[in-house]
């Protein structure tokens, strides 16, 4: 019998070490354009600071490199912590009533109009103008601990991007699977656990990817005005008024390496979770076929 026109005959099985080693491969090759182009951002960074913009603030790579390490891992670890744990809550409470409201829409249909607009008037909001309002309604947080007004606005910026797409999830589902649901008594509850659920969690995690980000944006942003003591927002503020341009860069950098390894973390997930989607669970709010 030959072998399937798909599969080579040579190619090593999944489960040896020869095939083991092709997929890390594959991982490597994957990762290479993007560590390029890191690398030549940095490039480019290094050689802007030491000639058109060598009279300026501007630092150089390994001038953020030095202050990085006079401040210490604990000034980071101190300051990032508190940011992180304000994104986290935020992340859990917006995308938990996001993903709570989207199923509304399929099970109370009347609902859809209602949950929309608020969504909607969620991602119009100008999150700038709004975080004073949000302070003096929250007030400020007791000494070292997460700004509430962080917290909500690390809510507001992952609630829009996750009920859509849910929503979009959800109504993908496969019209076939949702008869053989009904014929066998099922209402609009087991079609939603048995069949849309599945067909929606690409799109969901795409939306979580994008929201892992934007948690973050909106938690340093509340920080701002937020009355807290640390945080990446503090130290940020602090950074600027004492004209250390090194430390600001290297709180900016941490934090663009903190959403980044988010972002990272749902594409990790989406492999798992999703493999019919090929890992692509940004780009499509399918199920499998």
């Amino acid at each position: 019998m030959s072998a399937p026109a798909d599969v080579r005959p040579d190619a090593p099985a999944p489960g040896t070490p020869a095939g083991a080693g092709r997929r890390v491969g594959a991982a490597l090759r994957g990762a290479l354009p993007g560590l390029l182009g890191v690398l030549g951002i940095v490039a480019v960074w290094w050689v802007a600071a030491v000639t058109v913009l060598a009279g300026t603030t501007m630092p150089t790579p390994l001038g953020v490199a030095q202050a990085f390490v006079d401040d210490g891992l604990e000034f980071y670890v101190a300051n990032m912590s508190i940011t992180v744990e304000e994104a986290v809550r935020g992340f859990v409470v917006g995308n938990g009533l996001a993903l709570l409201l989207a199923s509304l829409v399929l099970l109370v249909p009347a609902l859809e109009r209602l949950i929309m607009q608020v969504a909607v008037i969620s991602y119009c909001l100008p999150l700038v103008a709004i975080t004073p309002i949000l302070y003096i309604v929250i007030g400020p947080p007791p000494a070292g601990e997460p700004s509430g007004t962080a917290v909500v606005l690390a809510a507001l910026s992952v609630f829009f991007t996750t009920v859509v797409g849910a929503v979009l999830g959800f109504r993908s589902a496969d019209p076939a699977s949702l008869d053989v649901v009904t014929v066998f008594g099922g209402g609009r509850w087991q079609q939603m656990v048995k069949v849309r659920l599945v067909a929606a969690l690409p799109g969901i995690i795409g939306a979580l990817q994008i929201a892992a980000p934007a948690a973050l944006l909106g938690a340093i942003l509340g920080e701002y005005i937020g009355g807290v003591d640390r945080g990446a927002g503090p130290a940020l503020v602090n950074a600027g008024q004492s004209l250390n341009s090194e430390r600001a860069w290297g709180i900016a950098l941490v934090c663009a390496l903190l959403a980044g390894a988010g972002y990272a973390l749902f594409a990790l997930v989406a492999r798992v979770v999703t493999p019919w989607a090929g890992g692509q669970a940004g780009g499509t709010v399918g199920g499998p076929a």
